[in-house]
């Protein structure tokens, strides 16, 4: 085993997508905007195979992700795989294509958890943002089912201009249909946001109210609800360790098999991508040029290689700064030390009230 692979920190989570098939059309999906097809899908064997080997590894929870996976047929059968292997299992949707057979078919299987998208407090605004007439009637109904069959549920609300003045009613909304977890997430803007940036982005007045207004209903709902909150990076003054540092504490397996440090990865044109049909997972995450090409800190330029941070947020996120500088080993532009930083601050200025392009 070279000096590489010894010191590579061993996952924790995987993210499992599935599909990129979904019937909604959310104008801040995260997928990339060339969508892999159907026919280029794992299946339910390879599926298997690699949470075997993602436990094997090291990994103790799976996210079962999309797109839709309701879309998969098999979606049952994948969830036993992996639960079989013994890793904790979330299941994140959009609640349209999940019947509430379908939901006690999967938590026989040994689901563990289910995340479920909101996109407003409002049944009509939520239809429009996420593209869908009813699709907020059957989110409320499919929590309604994760909560009788006594399985765990987190509420995603992901916030942007449209909505972010609702962030307390989404936490009552949260409540109200009993989840256990709510996650206020802002609009980070790769893939379809990046797409729809200047229609999604609020003003910083809105997000300095947003996080007074987490931080008073945290106090406020404390022993009811965990509140986990993410602001926008255009706003921020220091980046984020994204996902926890490139290659460090997490994986992604595409539909089709590739395997990626982080979702939006494939952003970055100059990354060679391993993938499982080839590879076995543990060789992937020790061996592989795209987990390499960030891992640690000697990729870094200045200011991040001489900055007492490096070894905290390890330079931010690589495909941020790719999308804003065309330099993917550049500073991340939310850094107020990276000489991008003012170019940022003019992008958040930057809005439009043209209509969304839906992803389709």
């Amino acid at each position: 085993m070279d000096a590489t692979t010894q010191r590579a920190p061993r996952p924790l989570g995987l993210l499992a997508e599935l599909t990129h098939r979904c019937p909604l059309g959310c104008p801040y999906c995260s997928n990339p905007l060339a969508l892999e097809g159907r026919s280029d899908e794992l299946n339910t064997q390879t599926w298997a195979r690699v949470f075997r080997e993602a436990a094997a590894l090291g990994v103790l929870q799976v996210h079962l992700s999309g797109g839709e996976p309701g879309a998969r047929r098999d979606l049952v059968e994948i969830t036993q795989a992996a639960h079989d292997a013994g890793l904790y299992t979330n299941l994140i949707t959009s609640a349209v294509g999940i019947t509430a057979a379908t939901l006690g078919k999967l938590s026989d299987a040994g689901l563990d958890h289910v995340q479920i998208s909101i996109q407003d407090n409002e049944p009509g605004t939520a239809d429009h943002i996420a593209g869908y007439k009813g699709a907020y009637a059957r989110k409320t109904a499919l929590a309604a089912e994760v909560v009788r069959l006594k399985l765990p549920l987190t509420v995603n609300a992901v916030m942007h201009r449209a909505n972010i003045e609702h962030v307390e009613d989404m936490v009552v909304l949260a409540l109200k249909l009993g989840a256990k977890r709510v996650e206020i997430a802002h609009v980070q803007y790769y893939g379809w946001a990046l797409k729809n940036r200047a229609q999604l982005m609020p003003t910083r007045e809105q997000v300095d109210r947003a996080v007074k207004s987490v931080e008073a209903l945290r106090l406020r709902h404390h022993g009811q609800i965990v509140i986990d909150a993410v602001v926008p990076d255009y706003y921020a003054r220091f980046p984020k360790a994204c996902v926890g540092g490139w290659g460090r504490r997490s994986l992604n397996v595409t539909p089709s098999g590739k395997v990626l440090p982080c979702h939006a990865a494939e952003s970055i044109p100059s990354l060679t991508f391993w993938n499982v049909r080839e590879h076995s997972l543990a060789d992937i995450w020790d061996n592989s040029p795209a987990f390499l090409a960030f891992r640690g800190t000697d990729w870094m330029q200045e200011p991040c290689r001489t900055c007492p941070k490096r070894e905290q947020d390890f330079g931010g996120c690589r495909c941020q700064a790719f999308a804003l500088t065309g330099d993917a080993r550049a500073a991340d532009p939310v850094c107020h030390l990276s000489p991008h930083h003012a170019r940022l601050a003019e992008l958040a200025e930057a809005r439009e009230d043209a209509a969304y392009d839906y992803r389709r």
